[in-house]
């Protein structure tokens, strides 16, 4: 857990970010995902956001990177207005701000080689390439300096990910948008990747928006960690405040429902998580659903 606090400018602000798509039929009112959202993340920065399918943690990433209409307030990324720009802006702002997607076998070409992989952001933005660079990269995330000429298909999960994360590298981003990567993959596997996102930071000061649903994950990483349900933010705090001392009760069910590996330890959070939600029924007017 990185419990240093980060300061400065922010490199990335999130300003009362509204994401609406239209709904079919007549009168029928357009569908709110993200509700009024205000986040910043400072360089060298990890903000992990957290929340259980549905709350707009996606679609949080996807307005980020164009994906998705901001349909209120801005996105200003190092000191520029980005929520707005054109598809040709977008592609020239691309080199800073990348992305690693959750699953590593649909988010790299099979067929491809690595080194094809590498090299074609390079290759878009009229960067610099060659095998020089494949081979920075590959060491970077600790893989073999041969596996640049082995194609996609040939590597396991990890290795995929490992990959998806040397691309997202390849053009120096000053952000990474990270949208779940760590879970399609077993728990060993989730720590080595953890860790090597932490290294990659140490080295080179890259910041992480770290989405995911998983609680756990989120505060191995993050040096500030915010809360998402129904399109708000419910809680934003360290990542110590938030996982240690959790203030909103859907944090601290996100918490209970977090895996362990310890199978008693489990156990005793499956009653902790009894207890806890037993309490908020009792309250007047509740209405609780368990974290899915």
């Amino acid at each position: 857990m990185n419990d240093s606090a980060v300061t400065g400018t922010p490199l990335l602000s999130i300003q009362d970010v509204s994401v609406s798509y239209p709904t079919r039929g007549f009168r029928s009112s357009p569908v709110t995902v993200l509700d009024g959202v205000s986040l910043d993340i400072c360089e060298h920065e990890t903000v992990g956001l957290v929340g259980e399918s549905g709350s707009g943690k996606t679609t949080m990433g996807r307005a980020l990177l164009g994906l998705a209409p901001v349909t209120g307030g801005r996105v200003v990324f190092d000191g520029q207005d980005i929520s707005k720009l054109s598809r040709a802006e977008r592609r020239r702002r691309a080199k800073d701000l990348q992305v690693v997607f959750q699953d590593p076998y649909s988010s790299l070409n099979p067929a491809m080689t690595i080194e094809d992989i590498l090299t074609e952001p390079l290759l878009v933005s009229g960067g610099k390439s060659g095998r020089e660079v494949v081979r920075r990269l590959l060491d970077q995330v600790h893989l073999p300096q041969d596996a640049g000429r082995r194609l996609a298909r040939e590597f396991s999960g990890g290795q995929r990910q490992r990959i998806a994360i040397a691309r997202a590298l390849a053009l120096e981003p000053k952000l990474v948008v990270c949208d779940e990567p760590t879970s399609a993959l077993d728990m060993s596997t989730q720590a080595r990747i953890l860790g090597l996102f932490k290294e990659i930071q140490e080295t080179t000061g890259v910041a992480y928006l770290f989405i995911t649903h998983d609680l756990a994950v989120v505060r191995a990483i993050s040096h500030r960690i915010a809360v998402l349900l129904q399109g708000k933010i419910v809680e934003l705090g360290s990542a110590a405040q938030v996982t240690e001392d959790p203030q909103h009760p859907y944090t601290q069910r996100l918490l209970m429902a977090a895996p362990v590996a310890d199978p008693v330890a489990q156990e005793i959070r499956r009653v902790e998580r009894r207890e806890l939600l037993d309490r908020q029924r009792e309250r007047p007017g509740a209405v609780v659903d368990a974290p899915r």
